[in-house]
């Protein structure tokens, strides 16, 4: 009887620890090969993107890379099945200078173009982009005292249209820039948050297409400031009811 129960038991542990692997593997070819989720932590997306936001990354859309694996599998190079990232895309990719770290930015250049800032104005091969003024945006989460910038409607050479912020087209360091010229095979990126983003104008340089890890899709939560772990009810006051689910663009 003891011999019986005992072999239950292992049975027992065997099934739940083949469960636990399966469910493993699943999880982890889903993260790989079809949708990644990723937390917001800064504000060089606002106002497309909020801190507080949780969305999904394609990672089917360009094809895969060494970075599309977990740890950014070493005995990968080049990419497979890919498709070329598009101007306008809001794309996820590992910082080139240590090939670790995870950005999130805007596809502004693409290979063999010229990018430059001047007087805070986008210039395309030479040719300054479009901007429409829209108002004021005032970001009063995730900060200590309410910040007011200007709102425009930039439109890329395309045709795409998508909303930046600025405090000023004098402020940034990167308001003024040289002449950017793009390598083969890299991507200029920017933050739509233009005077508060680490991108291709700055320490980010130009970005290798095998850097790029996928396409931003869509928001599945987000939260604001006020929760507090110490209050349930406060978790449920502090969801951007309004954001969730809402296609990136």
């Amino acid at each position: 009887m003891q011999n019986v129960e005992d072999d239950k038991k292992q049975e027992s542990l065997g099934e739940t620890l083949m469960t636990v692997f399966y469910a493993i593997l699943i999880a982890v070819t889903i993260r790989t090969f079809l949708f990644e989720p990723y937390k917001i932590p800064s504000g060089s997306m606002y106002p497309t993107l909020e801190v507080g936001d949780f969305l999904f990354v394609s990672k089917y859309t360009y094809g895969y890379s060494r970075h599309s694996f977990p740890f950014s599998f070493p005995k990968f190079s080049g990419r497979v099945w890919a498709d070329k990232p598009e101007r306008g895309d809001i794309v996820v990719f590992k910082f080139p200078k240590d090939n670790k770290t995870d950005y999130i930015k805007r596809v502004i250049g693409l290979p063999g173009e010229t990018v430059q800032m001047k007087n805070g104005r986008l210039y395309i091969n030479d040719k300054l982009m479009d901007r429409t003024p829209v108002g004021r945006y005032v970001i009063s989460e995730y900060t200590p005292f309410p910040q007011d910038f200007a709102e425009y409607i930039e439109t890329l050479p395309e045709g795409q249209t998508h909303r930046i912020i600025e405090r000023s087209d004098s402020v940034s360091t990167v308001d003024d820039t040289p002449k950017f010229v793009i390598p083969e095979g890299h991507y200029f990126m920017m933050g739509d948050n233009r005077d508060n983003s680490n991108d291709s104008r700055k320490d980010v340089g130009m970005v290798p297409f095998e850097n790029i890890e996928g396409k931003a899709r869509f928001l599945f939560y987000s939260h604001d400031d006020t929760a507090a772990w110490y209050n349930p009810i406060s978790w449920v006051r502090a969801i951007r009811w309004e954001r969730l689910f809402n296609k990136i663009k």
